[in-house]
């Protein structure tokens, strides 16, 4: 239980720390970040594959039927988040782009009411409908809506819906859409590199070095949250996945010095109430249901 907790933690603060991985690397344009952190995962995650001598799989999953369509839809899901959140570090929306982690869970009842029919508690609705009124509030006072959060959010919410009922583990699975992304991703740099727009050609050292780590940063915080999934409550884990959101809200306001008004916080207060109603429903209900076991 300790050990899951420290794995999942480990996790989330990577993740939470993300943005000021990224703000270093912020000379590099947003596709060329993507393009390597596609490359250098599969790398990474080639290199545990073989060290792990976890190869059996790869002939059964490439040979059942609907593996790659799977994956290639998971694979474009992931993709476009990633792309999404490292231009928004680049821009300056670091604050709207927690928005979308914050929101996330509540996303989740909402496709699992939506897309899986799955029952919403009544416990559940007024989380629902707080965050609601968060979003709304957002967009009223900024004449439109927080697309940033609310794309980051369904996007992630999506994939991990259909990874949910994928059959490969954590590492496969991210292994094989790194393979599905990774011929697009070496066909940009190339073409950059041919015209003579590959920063990476041209940066210092410290700049390709983080470009190559972009591999293990994406790739451990992967492993370890899997490690901690494994071994610890799904209601343990709701709770500390709020340590990233966290984590990048304050990095977006003390360290990057986004603005965040009185009007933003109300809209995000709301959110906030949200998830402390939605994580107390949660114990509530996990309680509940342990002591009529019992």
């Amino acid at each position: 239980m300790n050990l899951g907790v420290a794995y999942a933690l480990c996790a989330y603060l990577l993740w939470g720390l993300l943005p000021i991985y990224l703000h270093l690397l912020s000379p590099v344009p947003t596709p060329e970040i993507l393009a390597h952190r596609i490359v250098w995962s599969l790398v990474t995650a080639a290199i545990l594959l073989v060290a792990l001598r976890r190869l059996a799989w790869i002939r059964a999953a490439f040979a059942a039927p609907g593996t790659l369509a799977r994956y290639g839809i998971t694979a474009t899901l992931i993709s476009g988040n990633w792309l999404i959140f490292i231009w928004s570090v680049s821009a300056g929306h670091v604050v709207d782009s927690s928005l979308g982690y914050f929101i996330n869970p509540l996303v989740n009842v909402l496709l699992g009411w939506l897309l899986l029919h799955e029952r919403v508690r009544f416990g559940q609705k007024l989380p629902l409908a707080l965050a609601a009124a968060g979003v709304a509030w957002l967009t009223w006072r900024a004449g439109s809506p927080p697309w940033i959060g609310l794309t980051l959010a369904l996007s992630f919410s999506l994939y991990g819906l259909l990874r949910k009922t994928a059959t490969l583990g954590a590492l496969e699975g991210f292994s094989v859409e790194a393979a599905v992304l990774t011929p697009f991703a070496l066909a940009y740099l190339f073409w950059t590199a041919r015209s003579g727009e590959l920063e990476f050609l041209s940066a210092s050292t410290q700049v390709r070095w983080l470009l190559v780590a972009a591999g293990p940063v994406t790739t451990f915080p992967l492993l370890l949250f899997a490690a901690g999934a494994r071994r610890i409550s799904f209601s343990h884990l709701g709770i500390l996945q709020y340590v990233s959101p966290t984590l990048q809200w304050l990095s977006g306001v003390f360290v990057f010095r986004e603005p965040f008004d009185s009007s933003k916080a109300l809209g995000f207060g709301l959110i906030w109430l949200a998830l402390l109603l939605y994580a107390i429903e949660g114990f509530w209900f996990g309680w509940q249901r342990q002591r009529c076991a019992t």
